[in-house]
């Protein structure tokens, strides 16, 4: 079958892992139709606009997209694509599975938990205003409907892969009505779900809990703020963002994504580490039903980060970025 995906190669790195990730893909007969589209900066150069209509209308059609990373001005310039991204298609779930890679230098071993992030609410809103001169407001939304579906999604997810708990991480101690909401929608969701143990923590504990032992964890339920940080942190106990995947899922479109930065002091310098981008494609793959081609690739890509012949620089190897992704062919 052949699939019709958009396709955003992004900024800095992001158009040499995205071509690491397409030979990979082909290498294994996946075909594809790729609709490509640039954003951000560049975007915003050619047509005025750092996310243009036409590649929202692109995703919406194809109801499916891979993306690499995307710059986002810090204090200034314009609003980050990704957060307009996710509103525009209401990709309302954020999810990035947490796995030890055998070959990547990290801290812990045989990590295997999920981070399932809320992803349309909360402080990202984006509702800020001075009220007077050197005082800023920023608003805080959860809602019922949006903190009952995300938890829905964590339980069918934690069912179709045999997860066994779902800790749901809040601060309801302080924020009493809205951190208060989104836990009282996550009990009451676990009632229909009784084979899924369901429990809660605080965020700052769990944090602490993640640097003592993360294996005490499955699957981790977060509003959109706490789940930004905390992913990120369970990212680090595994190697970095460099070797985590991402997906950003709505009802009926998914966008899949390298969660790390666009790394523009090595862009073009065939360096770059396609795993990040490489994992979310496999991800894509089973969304798309393309299993087998899916556990070829994570077999074929965890076959030669364990015999480290052939590592970049960030993993501690001298391979180039063609280096890693013939290896990753050979080996498929």
């Amino acid at each position: 079958m052949k699939h019709k995906i958009t396709l955003i190669p992004g900024d800095g790195i992001g158009p040499e892992v995205t071509g690491a990730t397409i030979s990979v893909l082909r290498a294994t007969g996946f075909e594809a139709e790729w609709e490509t589209f640039v954003v951000g900066a560049e975007a915003l150069s050619r047509f005025g606009d750092p996310l243009p209509q036409d590649l929202i209308d692109s995703i919406k059609r194809n109801k499916i997209a891979l993306k690499g990373p995307v710059a986002t001005p810090i204090g200034t310039g314009f609003v980050s694509s990704n957060v307009r991204l996710r509103k525009a298609l209401d990709l309302y779930a954020n999810l990035r599975p947490i796995k030890s890679l055998k070959g990547v230098p990290s801290r812990y071993e045989d990590i295997n938990l999920i981070v399932v992030r809320e992803n349309t609410e909360d402080l990202y809103s984006g509702l800020e205003h001075e009220v007077v001169p050197g005082v800023v407001e920023s608003l805080k939304i959860i809602t019922d409907k949006a903190s009952r579906r995300i938890a829905k999604f964590a339980f069918e997810y934690a069912r179709l892969e045999g997860r066994k708990k779902i800790t749901a991480i809040h601060k309801a101690n302080i924020m009493k009505l809205s951190d208060g909401l989104f836990l009282r929608c996550f009990r009451e969701v676990a009632e229909d779900y009784p084979e899924i143990k369901a429990d809660d923590l605080i965020v700052d504990n769990t944090c602490m809990q993640l640097v003592i032992n993360p294996n005490q964890f499955d699957v981790l339920l977060l509003e959109n703020l706490y789940g930004d940080i905390v992913s990120d942190l369970c990212a680090g106990l595994i190697g970095g963002l460099g070797v985590a995947p991402g997906a950003n899922i709505g009802e009926e479109i998914a966008v899949f994504e390298a969660v790390h930065g666009a790394a523009p002091t090595i862009a073009g310098r065939g360096i770059a580490n396609p795993t990040a981008l490489l994992l979310s494609a496999v991800l894509m793959l089973k969304h798309l039903n393309e299993r087998d081609r899916a556990l070829r690739i994570q077999a074929a890509l965890e076959k030669v980060l364990a015999e480290g012949k052939v590592l970049t620089r960030d993993l501690g190897g001298q391979a180039t970025t063609l280096d890693f992704t013939e290896a990753i062919i050979h080996a498929l």
